[in-house]
């Protein structure tokens, strides 16, 4: 599709990162620069810009001579991610304990009553998405900047492999559970249940790849 009229780099980069965390671009797939350039109808620098993005994220490889290719899913990388974020996503959790809103709260109360309407085959990709929104609000109200911008990076790959792990998953019980769980534990003000809830949910889907993987 060709976009009529000019747009953002930023919005670019947002709209290329966003096709490459749900396999809109499958893992190893080239990404042809003037083809990209053409869609959203600007020269091929800022795209050559994105793309060095991009690749910064470990999202898309530079190779020379040869072009841009969207990164494979690397599981010892991925190993490393998860023992970062079993740490930092309970932290975040308990930070926002004494810091979100009324109005973050109500939003988390209204992913999990959807999450539970969800179908796991139907609605996976749905769920999935609602899962990462659920934890950028918690990122958001831990009221770290820091803590969130780290965390937001490290995500930005734990959601391509929700993305990718679909076939593994036949009960939406890992997302209404285990974030149920720590929706209550918020609204509870308990922060040890908190971090605890998290780093079970993180530690339940780490789990299940590992049965199906190993």
């Amino acid at each position: 599709m060709i976009v009529s009229k000019k747009i953002k780099t930023e919005e670019i980069y947002a709209i290329l990162k966003r096709r490459i965390i749900e396999l809109d671009y499958e893992p190893g797939e080239v990404l042809n620069e003037v083809d990209i350039a053409d869609e959203f109808n600007i020269s091929r620098t800022p795209i050559r810009k994105i793309f060095q993005q991009l690749n910064t994220d470990k999202l898309l490889n530079i190779i020379p001579r040869f072009g841009a290719q969207v990164a494979p899913i690397d599981f010892m990388y991925m190993k490393s991610v998860f023992e970062v974020t079993r740490i930092l996503d309970p932290f975040a959790a308990r930070l926002a304990i004494d810091r979100i809103t009324d109005e973050q709260l109500k939003e988390l109360e209204t992913i999990v009553e959807r999450l539970e309407t969800y179908d796991i085959t139907a609605d996976y990709q749905k769920a999935i998405i609602d899962d990462q929104r659920f934890h950028d609000i918690i990122f958001l109200s831990s009221g770290n900047p820091c803590l969130q911008e780290v965390l937001l990076s490290l995500h930005s790959h734990t959601e391509r492999l929700w993305h990718y792990s679909q076939r593994y998953f036949d009960s939406m019980d890992l997302f209404t559970d285990s974030l149920g769980n720590v929706l209550k534990a918020i609204k509870e003000k308990n922060m040890d249940k908190a971090e605890r809830y998290t780093r079970e949910h993180i530690d339940a889907f780490v789990d299940k790849i590992k049965q199906e993987l190993l």
